[in-house]
């Protein structure tokens, strides 16, 4: 149906955006109109997608807690389904690529704080040198409590406080 493709491609294209492939949003799009769960087989039917793909793409969305993998009687492959909670998938997508790139940006800037701090106290360090370490240090630090600011957003996400301040329901009673 063509009102379905249009969903489906700005989905794709969408995902995209946040580092999830085409294919894999596609294939989240058929899953959102399917009224039933999926094998792989059924969706490389629909989509016309190698198999190789289509786990991949199915295994990216599992691990974003996009889709779940779900079992009925006397089926004998691996069926999936969308999580039809979009606020909690949202939740789960931020959180999970967020404390990614914090926890890695974090730990490469502490790093370099230690060693920049060792530079600007070693005696035999020039001025200049001195210098430029401490300014990259005050640098360093700022940014890192931009991540702790970070981490408290994310805080609210997985404990959903953040709902207190932007309601769900937007309904004016």
């Amino acid at each position: 149906m063509r009102t379905r493709n249009m969903v489906i491609d700005a989905l794709a294209q969408n995902m995209n955006l946040y580092g999830i492939t085409p294919s894999a949003g596609r294939l989240y799009g058929l899953l959102f109109f399917s009224d039933k769960p999926l094998t792989l087989d059924d969706m490389k039917e629909e989509l016309g997608m190698s198999k190789t793909s289509m786990s991949t793409s199915v295994r990216s969305l599992l691990e974003l807690n996009m889709v779940e993998k779900v079992w009925v009687k006397g089926e004998r492959k691996d069926l999936y389904t969308i999580k039809e909670d979009w606020y909690q998938c949202f939740f789960d997508f931020f959180t999970i690529k967020w404390r990614t790139a914090i926890t890695t940006n974090t730990s490469a800037m502490e790093k370099s704080i230690t060693k920049l701090q060792e530079l600007a106290n070693d005696p035999k360090t020039s001025e200049d040198i001195r210098e430029q370490a401490i300014i990259d240090i005050k640098k360093l630090e700022d940014r890192l409590e931009y991540y702790e600011w970070q981490n408290r957003l994310i805080d609210s996400f997985e404990t959903k406080d953040i709902l207190n301040f932007i309601p769900i329901d937007n309904k004016k009673d």
